[in-house]
């Protein structure tokens, strides 16, 4: 099972990624558990300076911007291998 992150203060953007990542998920068919991480110093151990953040299985796989839904199968997919 994957381990999904969305770093975020909770902004639109921070929402919208984890609609999207929610919705590949189901696409997909993939069991994985869905967090948020919203607490600065969090997102700074991560490396992450600009939100919103994608983290997969303990790895930053994106931030700063919003990917499309391409992008976020694409990563999730990625992960699976």
């Amino acid at each position: 099972m994957l381990s999904i992150k969305v770093l975020g203060s909770g902004c639109a953007n921070c929402v919208k990624l984890e609609a999207l990542v929610k919705e590949a998920i189901a696409e997909l068919g993939v069991e994985a558990e869905v967090s948020k991480v919203q607490d600065w110093p969090q997102i700074m151990a991560y490396g992450v300076m600009a939100t919103p953040g994608l983290v997969i299985n303990e790895k930053v796989v994106h931030a700063g911007s919003l990917p499309d839904k391409a992008k976020v199968v694409s990563l999730i997919t990625s992960a699976l291998v």
